[in-house]
């Protein structure tokens, strides 16, 4: 019944998780005011030097709070991150035709150069210049808005770095032309685009179009992925799409899942703390984001290492952990067992005791780290413990911990 209570507050209740308000620029190439809906999370005000992805909607009067539920769903269980989101009002005096002229060849023109103007030199410099943004940036569309905003992939240096496109109609060569400019792409680019069975059969032919020939793309700094819902038209398979186009963009983001360490982690032969660095060196040079690693991960790590017997590991895992938690005792905690699983009960007694001394942290207490220092000290005569760790305290699973989850 509680997860259930939740999961209305977050979807009917997005203004617990995010600060809304609404603002106006003016913009000189389109000489008229636009209108914008801007949502900063909630630690905005809290973590003051923090910078976030920037999210930015056109047709965001529609797009806006289906993006908001489904973001604050996915930060709740730390699958997505914090964003701020920006979506422009495009439904008066039909701008959003006006915004989104382009010709044949699929560049813009008239009051669609102006638009796309607007956005490059007048909007993004504006919202920098007011919040604290991250070089990460997405920017999303449906329909119209969706092939229009292919057009900053023509950059030499393009603005954005993840594209979100639902439903998309392009002009005649931008089929041709996008997975050009995404093969010569020289930073990770996040290219989701989705259409239905049911969608505007002249969409869904270009969709499909482009779908063939980025198919055909090799570059390694393109992450890309196309869906087509059965059983779904051209406006309800918005729905159908969020979550997925968040969870590829974020998917090196997200927690270390019973999959990846399945598939990835514990069949590997050594460098399991060497993975560890590197996804999160992923995570800051895709997203422009340092972030401490989760304990939950640390967890992973440590499973694996203790399933294939690559002790020595644990001492590499102690000073990276006691990078991410300096006041904790899991670097303690993890040179403990290092020095256990090698032999030296005595320095591992110690290291367990200097860890009651510390901060607990996750699942580690204390009174554990105290316990496990009374067994080897019993023991530390004959530098061999009378009973072993396993005998009085369960041993860490070799299968990846789950992190307790807030209910």
């Amino acid at each position: 019944m509680k997860k259930i209570m939740l999961l209305l507050t977050i979807l009917f209740g997005v203004s617990l998780f995010s600060q809304r308000t609404k603002d106006t620029i003016f913009s000189e190439k389109l000489n008229v005011d636009r209108h914008f809906t801007v949502s900063l999370p909630l630690s905005y005000y809290k973590e003051k030097d923090k910078k976030y992805p920037l999210l930015i909607l056109l047709d965001g009067e529609y797009l806006f709070d289906a993006f908001d539920g489904n973001f604050a769903y996915g930060n709740y269980w730390d699958d997505l991150p914090e964003v701020i989101i920006v979506g422009i009002d495009q439904n008066k005096n039909d701008e959003r035709e006006a915004d989104c002229v382009m010709d044949e060849a699929g560049l813009p023109v008239e009051t669609g150069a102006a638009f796309f103007e607007f956005i490059g030199l007048e909007l993004l410099p504006a919202l920098e210049k007011k919040y604290r943004i991250s070089p990460f940036k997405i920017i999303g569309g449906h329909d119209i808005t969706a092939g229009f905003m292919n057009l900053f992939l023509y950059k030499e240096n393009p603005l954005f770095d993840a594209y979100i496109s639902f439903s998309a109609e392009f002009e005649a060569q931008m089929m041709e032309r996008i997975p050009v400019m995404l093969q010569n792409a020289k930073n990770p680019i996040f290219y989701y685009h989705a259409a239905a069975d049911g969608d505007l059969k002249f969409n869904l032919k270009g969709i499909q179009t482009l779908d063939t020939n980025l198919k055909t793309v090799k570059n390694p700094n393109l992450y890309y992925r196309y869906d087509e819902f059965k059983g779904a038209s051209h406006y309800s398979m918005v729905l159908y799409a969020i979550p997925n186009a968040l969870y590829h963009i974020f998917s090196v983001y997200q927690p270390i899942s019973a999959t990846e360490f399945d598939e990835k982690i514990v069949v590997l032969q050594k460098d399991y703390v060497a993975y560890l660095t590197q996804k999160y060196d992923v995570i800051e040079k895709a997203y422009g984001t340092k972030m401490p690693i989760r304990v939950n991960d640390f967890k992973a790590i440590e499973a694996a290492i203790l399933k294939n017997k690559a002790y020595s590991e644990f001492e590499k895992l102690s000073a990276i952990s006691r990078k991410s938690y300096p006041k904790s005792m899991l670097s303690n905690y993890h040179l403990a067992m290092y020095y256990e699983k090698t032999g030296d009960y005595k320095k591992a007694a110690k290291s367990y005791q200097n860890a009651y001394l510390m901060d607990e942290i996750g699942d580690l207490t204390k009174d554990m780290m105290l316990e496990r220092a009374d067994v080897l000290k019993s023991g530390s005569k004959n530098d061999k413990p009378k009973e072993t760790i396993q005998e009085t305290i369960q041993e860490t699973p070799a299968d990846p911990p789950v992190e307790e989850k807030k209910t």
